[in-house]
């Protein structure tokens, strides 16, 4: 007998029709992809009835997950390395055989499953979500902060008992599992940063996602000295010490994945603020085509970083991408007949086949050594992490005219103030004016969720405050955040890059030569050509990726002449 089709078993259901199929097989084709993802993906139905359909396709039962409670001891059936790499999850025993939801059917896990657990094991169908929130109830600790610590934590011990070594055993701590906890809905959530901040009444805990801080669920203020000192534990810091700032780095392993994190502590009034700065070496690697270029400024940074020597400095706060971007165009240049270096405090992302080296202050490896001992490697592209000092800068310099293509960042507003600033740094500006190819200013804007997107008609005074008219709308839809659970209500999820790209020409090497002020190198470098940051921004809001609200938090005003 043969099966019948996901589409028709989903047209039979009542929940698509004949030109949401079309569509879907349209969509699959073009994106490579099966006809249940490409259905969901275009909203002719949800995932619950792709699922459904599934089940019925392959003639299993469908395993909704968040009806009932799991038990324990079925879920000790399989260990939790198992269940989180091959993405099941135990539902029940019996007859002797082990029932495990599945997002789809897979001969070759079942058959692994039956070899590792030793047993009969079945499958039933459950959609993706409902399998990714059962292994963070299950297995990866994710949920309530009250399921960890109790209602009010009546049942945490405080002191120094549970706080004995690497406590791989003592997992059963509330406070040790909460700050893995902690740590591991910060990844859910795609935070780059967790702040624990101690108040007179209260402790704080914020997220920042997309760039924006988001407050969280708070522990009991009677918690903040387990759970600060759990964290200093983690990141090796001098316990006893309350009174001086201090940095530690946390290497631990959530949701399968080894994660960085780089720990400041600054001691305050109330207490330490912890900031903790996620560096998930799965997730910090960006392709140059990923990164947000506008099609015109991509060419131009492709040609740029193709030369042979020069300096190619990217500038911006922190936070803005720098790294990223780095990273990316040393993945473009990475070739087996290229040497490439990099000096970075600390080396964030590893990358295969290329020679990374860190910054140790403690044991004198400064930026300035590193690089020294780099130009004996003979390599052929180095990137500093950044430029802080004239002795950084002069020693950049002098790589960039022997020969070598140097990567760097450098903390200014945007391109331009680069020039001026390492000019102040104390470097002399013919090398400036020699070494320096181009400069790239650059911020980051949140992207407006495509799921909850609605369209809307900005007013007048908006247009202005980003340098838009009237007629530059003609045609084209602007759309404003709404907040959906596939953006946790944000409106916005994702970010991508806002650039511009000074490449210097003989007359911007002359000005910078001449020490003209920045106002002037600006106003030479857009009549030749430069986009600015709030001008690419702009483009970015009429293709109906961000906002106008979203590019002011990032731009001034006053940075356009309109």
């Amino acid at each position: 007998m043969n099966k019948k089709s996901i589409g028709q078993i989903l047209k039979a259901m009542g929940a698509v029709n004949d030109d949401q199929i079309t569509k879907a097989l349209e969509y699959s084709r073009a994106n490579s992809c099966r006809i249940g993802e490409a259905l969901v993906k275009i909203n002719a139905c949800d995932q619950k009835s792709v699922s459904r359909a599934l089940a019925r396709h392959y003639g299993l039962p469908f395993a909704d997950l968040s009806k009932a409670e799991i038990k324990q001891p079925v879920i000790g059936l399989v260990p939790k390395e198992v269940a989180i790499e091959h993405k099941v999850i135990p539902v029940v025993k019996q007859n002797g055989k082990l029932i495990v939801a599945m997002s789809d059917f897979d001969l070759a896990t079942l058959d692994d499953l039956r070899f590792l657990l030793n047993q009969q094991v079945d499958c039933a169908i459950a959609t993706p979500e409902a399998i990714e929130e059962a292994l963070d109830q299950y297995y990866r600790l994710t949920g309530n902060l009250k399921d960890v610590l109790g209602a009010d934590g009546e049942q945490v011990v405080v002191g120094r008992g549970e706080y004995a070594g690497e406590d791989a055993e003592a997992n059963d701590a509330p406070v040790i599992k909460y700050v893995t906890q902690l740590i591991s809905n910060a990844l859910k959530e795609r935070a780059s940063d967790i702040h624990v901040e101690p108040f007179e009444n209260r402790v704080r805990i914020r997220y920042r996602i997309d760039g924006v801080c988001l407050e969280k669920e708070n522990p009991p203020k009677k918690l903040q000295g387990p759970i600060l000192s759990r964290i200093k534990i983690m990141s090796r810091m001098d316990m006893a010490e309350k009174r001086r700032p201090q940095d530690g780095r946390i290497k631990i392993n959530v949701m399968g994945r080894e994660i960085d994190l780089r720990v400041s502590a600054l001691p305050g009034r109330h207490g330490e603020s912890v900031v903790m700065r996620i560096l998930d070496k799965e997730k910090g690697l960006v392709d140059l085509e990923e990164l947000g270029f506008h099609e015109s400024d991509y060419q131009r940074f492709q040609k740029i970083i193709k030369r042979p020597n020069g300096i190619f400095l990217v500038t911006g706060p922190t936070g803005s991408g720098k790294t990223t971007t780095l990273y990316a165009a040393l993945k473009k240049l990475n070739r087996p007949d290229v040497k490439i270096i990099t000096a970075e405090n600390p080396i964030e992302y590893n990358l295969p086949g290329i020679n990374q080296s860190e910054v140790r202050h403690e044991i004198g490896l400064t930026f300035q050594r590193i690089l020294r001992a780099m130009m004996r490697q003979a390599p052929n592209i180095i990137l500093v992490g950044e430029v802080r000092d004239r002795e950084t800068a002069d020693i950049a310099i002098q790589a960039a005219l022997t020969g070598h293509l140097v990567f760097s960042t450098l903390h200014t507003n945007d391109a331009p103030s680069a020039i001026t600033r390492l000019i102040d740094m104390g470097v002399k500006p013919f090398l400036v004016a020699s070494a320096i190819m181009a400069i790239m200013g650059q911020r980051l804007v949140r992207i407006l969720c495509p799921h909850c997107k609605a369209p809307y008609e900005p007013s007048d005074v908006e247009m202005r405050s980003i340098g838009l008219t009237r007629d530059k709308l003609e045609g084209l839809t602007l759309y404003k955040p709404v907040g959906c659970p596939n953006c946790s209500n944000q409106g916005y999820k994702g970010r991508k890059g806002v650039y511009e790209l000074m490449e210097m020409s003989p007359d911007l090497r002359d000005m910078s030569f001449k020490k003209k002020p920045t106002q002037e190198i600006r106003a030479k470098a857009r009549s030749e050509g430069m986009v600015t940051l709030q001008e690419d921004a702009a483009r970015k809001v009429l293709a109906g990726m961000t906002t106008i609200e979203e590019v002011l938090r990032i731009t001034h005003r006053a940075e356009m002449e309109i």
